[in-house]
């Protein structure tokens, strides 16, 4: 980096909507910053949890596939049951402010509360626009039972009818 330059200078990708240009939230220590690097945008252990029991059900389904929808939104569910047309989500309780379990972190809320509200409306565009395209969108906190979440899903399914070939177990 050249000589005068500050390494922690925000640049246009660091703005928030509505907000003056900010430096991006340093962790508090280094165990924070190893803690939140180690949390898993996919195969988190209650989706895995969930795809185990479904597969050994037989189930077969495809893992963070992304949806091309109308209008250009895509979505990426957890389990994606394509022949039925079936989206099934794992949301955790901090990213998607679960009402029971979710909190608001006390550090930084000038960067949180907005980064978590975004995740929030980003579920429910995402929820209307697989409605809107024919499917069925079915969503499981973390902390929910791995038991009820599978009985939920094959419930579901079971509603559905299956694709033309026969697949979509």
């Amino acid at each position: 980096m050249p000589a005068g330059v500050a390494a922690d200078v925000p640049g246009p990708a660091d703005e928030l909507p509505g907000q003056a240009a900010r430096a991006y939230p340093h962790p508090a220590d280094a165990g924070r910053s190893a803690n939140m690097r180690a949390n898993r945008r996919t195969d988190t252990k209650p989706e895995l949890a969930l795809r185990r029991a479904l597969h050994a059900l037989g189930y077969r389904y495809r893992k963070d596939y992304r949806l091309d929808l109308a209008a250009g939104v895509r979505v990426r569910p957890d389990i994606v049951f394509t022949a039925r047309k079936v989206a099934v989500f794992v949301d955790g309780c901090f990213w998607h402010c679960c009402p029971e379990h979710g909190s608001q972190p006390a550090a930084n809320t000038w960067y949180w509360e907005p980064k978590l509200r975004r995740n929030v409306d980003r579920d429910r565009a995402a929820d209307a626009a697989l409605d809107q395209a024919g499917w069925t969108v079915v969503r499981f906190w973390e902390h929910e039972s791995i038991d009820v979440a599978v009985a939920h899903v094959v419930d579901v399914l079971a509603r559905m009818p299956a694709g033309p070939d026969g697949y979509g177990l």
